[in-house]
C-alpha cells in the first residue's frame, strides 16, 4: 500500500513537470527500504529501455545526483565528461541527449530522483531547471505528509487494520460524489459515517464533518480525507474528479476553519476533533 501511494505521487509530480516545462520525456524512481533506486515511472518514453533500470550511487547522471544530493544536468549525455557512462545503452535507445536529474530529499534523507530530458543536445534553460526543482519539492512535501500521517496516534493494537480503515474512508469519500443513483450515493456516505464513528468521530454521513464550532462542507471533508492519505492537490483532484485549483480552494477553506497553517496541521486538527477517522 505504501509503495502504491508513493508511486502515484511520483507519477503525478512527473506529469506536472512534463506539462509545465514541455519536456518530451520525464521519468524517475524512489528509494524504498534501503534498496537501490529503480526507474519505475516514465512519461513520454517511446521505448521500455529505461524502465526498471537500477541506478547506483555515483554512476551516470542520476547516480551523480544521488551522491551529491543536488540537481545535475548534461547538454549531451553520450559525450558528457563529468559523468560515468554505464547507462549509455538505455539512454541512447530512448534517444535522449540533454538530461536533468533532480534529487528528492525528505528530512535530509535521499528518497529518489526525478529526470527530465530532450532528444536534442540543447542547454537546459533556467525556467526548466526551476520547474524541475519545484516539482521535486512538491513531491517531497507530499512524502512528508504521508510519513507524518502514518505516524499519527492510532487506536490500540487490538485494531491492527486502522490504516486500512482510513484508506477505505478516503476511497469511499472520493467515490460517493460520482455515483449517479442518489440512494446508493447516500448509502455510501452512511458507510463513511460508520467508518468515521469507529474512532469516536462525529462525522456526518451525508453532509460534511461537524467539528465543535466548525462545519466542514462535504467537499472540504473529501479533500481532507484525500490529503490524510498523503495525496498532493493534483492527486486529490484526480481522485475526486476536480481541478487542482478547486482542491486548493477547498483545502484552504478547511485549513482556515480548523485554524491550521499547514496540510499536516489540518489533518491532525480534523482527526483530533473527530472530523476524520
Amino acid at each position: 500500500m505504501r509503495e502504491h501511494v508513493e508511486s502515484v505521487e511520483l507519477r503525478g509530480a512527473l506529469s506536472r513537470l512534463r506539462r509545465t516545462t514541455g519536456l518530451p520525456v520525464v521519468f524517475g524512481g524512489l528509494l524504498r527500504d534501503g534498496r537501490a533506486l529503480r526507474i519505475d515511472e516514465l512519461n513520454g518514453a517511446v521505448t521500455p529501455a529505461l524502465r526498471g533500470l537500477a541506478i547506483s550511487t555515483g554512476s551516470g547522471l542520476g547516480g551523480k545526483c544521488l551522491a551529491l544530493s543536488r540537481p545535475c544536468a548534461v547538454t549531451d549525455y553520450p559525450s558528457a565528461r563529468h559523468i560515468t557512462h554505464e547507462y549509455d545503452g538505455p539512454v541512447s535507445a530512448e534517444g535522449l541527449r540533454s538530461v536533468i536529474a533532480v534529487p528528492v530529499v525528505v528530512r535530509r534523507k535521499m528518497r529518489g530522483v526525478m529526470y527530465g530530458a530532450l532528444r536534442d543536445a540543447l542547454p537546459i534553460g533556467e525556467r526548466v531547471f526551476d520547474a524541475a526543482v519545484a516539482a521535486a519539492r512538491d513531491l517531497e512535501q507530499a512524502l512528508v505528509v504521508r510519513d507524518e500521517t502514518r505516524q499519527l496516534p492510532a487506536p490500540p493494537p487490538s485494531e491492527p487494520s486502522w490504516e486500512e480503515v482510513r484508506q477505505a474512508y478516503g476511497d469511499l469519500r472520493a467515490l460517493a460524489p460520482r455515483v449517479a443513483d442518489p440512494e446508493l450515493r447516500e448509502r455510501l456516505l452512511e458507510v463513511c459515517g460508520l467508518l468515521g464513528s469507529a474512532s469516536g468521530a462525529s462525522v456526518s454521513p451525508v453532509a460534511g464533518a461537524h467539528v465543535p464550532g466548525v462545519t466542514l462542507t462535504p467537499r472540504e471533508t473529501d479533500v481532507l480525507a484525500a490529503v490524510a492519505l498523503g495525496a498532493t492537490n493534483a492527486a486529490a483532484a484526480a481522485r475526486l474528479g476536480l481541478r487542482p485549483e478547486t482542491v486548493k480552494g477547498y483545502l484552504r477553506s478547511a485549513m482556515r476553519k480548523l485554524g491550521a497553517h499547514t496540510r499536516l496541521e489540518a489533518v491532525v486538527a480534523a482527526r483530533r476533533a473527530g472530523a476524520l477517522p
